[in-house]
């Protein structure tokens, strides 16, 4: 088979003007297109590819993995980035998952990564030249990184005088972490440093906002907005944010006729603050002193602090038995998540299994009951394997957190109605955990009433004299909600278990990442032998601000 390719495409801001011609050149060559939903509807009108794979937030990582998949058979494959997709954006993700399959340069697929312009370059170009001296980007977003540790890099940039770009600065639910920054910054810099707030930079709503330290959070901020501090030097000039890179210090620049010809430039007694090469030392008192709010140091200081800070360590030296120890010593803390029940019929927990919960989630950890009568645990822990085992112990049914396959069972009347149960348990048993290119949940009642609602799972089954109903392809949530088709009724107790199988293979199969099964079976039509039917709403309904 011929081996695919992976383009990771960073398309810039998102208008045509500023993507690269390899950008384009990447997009028309590919078979499957795969990105964020939003992005990939900013580049549809360059598009010719066969499949687009668009997905909403928080699914990169099943995005990575079909596009591994696709290149696998042979596909050209683009995931596509807005900016620069190795800034923030997927390149290194799919690298990440390559490396978990074993992937080599020399034997793998192809890798290519078409660089584009970054939200700290695009920003900068609107805002003036806030960037022309030593900068760094943070981003705000705590989801993947722990904000303390985001915190420390905040105060070591602020400290260091570092021009800061800080990327998905605030969203619905995170909103105190541009305060937070904002309270460190004032810390070490002046009110009145300028600070530029862009919006969807080079995009239909653009907007542009110069303000101050002081006064930022006066100014809507949101995901889409970039937000580029100053350091001490920079300055406000007929509405430009500008950052000296310097010259002023060895240059007239006011004047034709500099005091320092061009092969006087360049040497030592021209430039007193350089490091000496020989001594190792640099003379203090050349910087630019600027009042700082709290302390008044020199740069050399500030930059042993912010070394400091980021080390947890002195400037002493750091290394033992000649091995440099990391620059960064992050403690990386694992959240194990796992969901628990008492069993597929049973819905009561005992005095054990409440004590055992409290014990291994701790102080720290949390429990939340879910619709699917589970509880979903979230515990800090170090050995996931010995938490297994103690809720093994006590009798717990464990399935696990994400995309897979979940089993709903009613309680067959606690008991009363048993036949079902077997066949409960056997699809438990033998399909439960599964995973899929989306959580897929299988309702099953033990009787024609369906009162644990079967009928609004992605596949629905209830037990009807002593034969089993199928249903396929609810859509559980959303003001345009509907019920599953039935696709097929009496079905033989036998045949139910392999009949189920087929459908999640066919689906697991063929579905694209984060696929439900009902937006599948509309897709494709048809499953197995079971033709779509529309069961959504007939009446127009206003789409939802949120999607729907």
């Amino acid at each position: 088979m011929q081996k695919g390719k992976i383009f990771v495409v960073g398309f810039g801001p998102g208008d045509y003007e500023h993507i690269t011609k390899r950008a384009v050149d990447a997009l028309k060559e590919s078979d499957f297109i795969i990105g964020y939903k939003t992005y990939v509807e900013l580049i549809a009108h360059l598009v010719t590819a066969k499949s687009i794979v668009s997905t909403g937030m928080t699914e990169e990582v099943s995005r990575a993995q079909e596009a591994v998949r696709q290149a696998e058979l042979g596909n050209v494959v683009s995931v596509i980035s807005s900016g620069d997709a190795g800034v923030y954006g997927m390149a290194g993700l799919v690298y990440e998952v390559l490396i978990e399959l074993g992937w080599t340069a020399d034997t793998g697929i192809e890798v290519e990564v078409v660089p584009g312009i970054s939200a700290i370059n695009s920003c900068a170009s609107l805002l003036g030249a806030p960037v022309m001296h030593d900068s760094c980007t943070i981003s705000l977003s705590d989801h993947l990184t722990p904000w303390t540790v985001i915190e420390k890099r905040i105060e070591a940039a602020a400290m260091a005088d570092f021009v800061v770009a800080f990327y998905n600065p605030k969203s619905g639910r995170r909103t105190r972490q541009i305060v937070e920054a904002q309270r460190i910054l004032l810390k070490y810099r002046s009110p009145a440093t300028p600070v530029g707030l862009v919006k969807s930079a080079y995009r239909e709503k653009q907007q542009i906002v110069m303000t101050t330290l002081a006064e930022m959070l006066n100014h809507e901020i949101g995901m889409l907005t970039t937000v580029v501090v100053g350091n001490s030097s920079t300055f406000y000039y007929d509405n430009k944010m500008i950052t000296p890179r310097g010259y002023q210090r060895k240059y007239t620049l006011g004047e034709e006729k500099q005091p320092l010809k061009p092969h006087q430039r360049l040497k030592k007694e021209a430039e007193p603050w350089a490091l000496d090469q020989e001594t190792g030392l640099a003379a203090s008192g050349y910087e630019q002193i600027v009042a700082k709010k709290r302390v008044n140091k020199s740069a050399l200081e500030l930059a042993n602090e912010a070394l400091a800070l980021v080390t947890g360590r002195g400037k002493e030296a750091s290394s033992v038995q000649g091995q440099t120890k990391p620059i960064v010593n992050q403690k990386i803390e694992s959240i194990f998540e796992i969901a628990v029940s008492p069993g597929v019929a049973n819905k009561f927990f005992t005095p054990e299994q409440m004590r055992t919960l409290a014990d291994v989630v701790g102080e720290n950890g949390t429990m939340e009951y879910t619709p699917e009568h589970k509880i979903h645990l979230k515990i800090t822990t170090e050995d996931p394997s010995f938490i297994v085992g103690r809720l093994e112990s006590v009798g717990f049914l464990l399935a696990p957190i994400g995309d897979y396959l979940n089993l709903k069972a009613c309680d067959f009347c606690y008991g009363e109605k048993t036949d079902a149960i077997p066949y409960a348990e056997q699809i438990q048993r033998e399909l439960g955990g599964m995973k899929l290119p989306k959580e897929l949940n299988i309702g099953i009642n033990g009787c024609g009433m369906a009162c644990y609602r079967a009928v609004f799972d992605d596949i629905g089954i209830v037990y009807r004299k002593k034969k089993f109903d199928l249903f396929i392809g609810a859509k559980p949530v959303g003001r345009t909600a509907h019920a599953a088709q039935p696709v097929a009724e009496g079905i033989e107790p036998d045949e139910l278990v392999p009949l189920v199988t087929k459908i999640i293979n066919e689906y697991k199969a063929n579905a694209h990442p984060n696929e439900r099964l009902f937006k599948y079976f509309k897709r494709v039509k048809r499953i197995l032998s079971y033709d779509y039917h529309d069961m959504s709403c007939k009446i127009e309904v206003e789409p939802a601000p949120c999607g729907d």
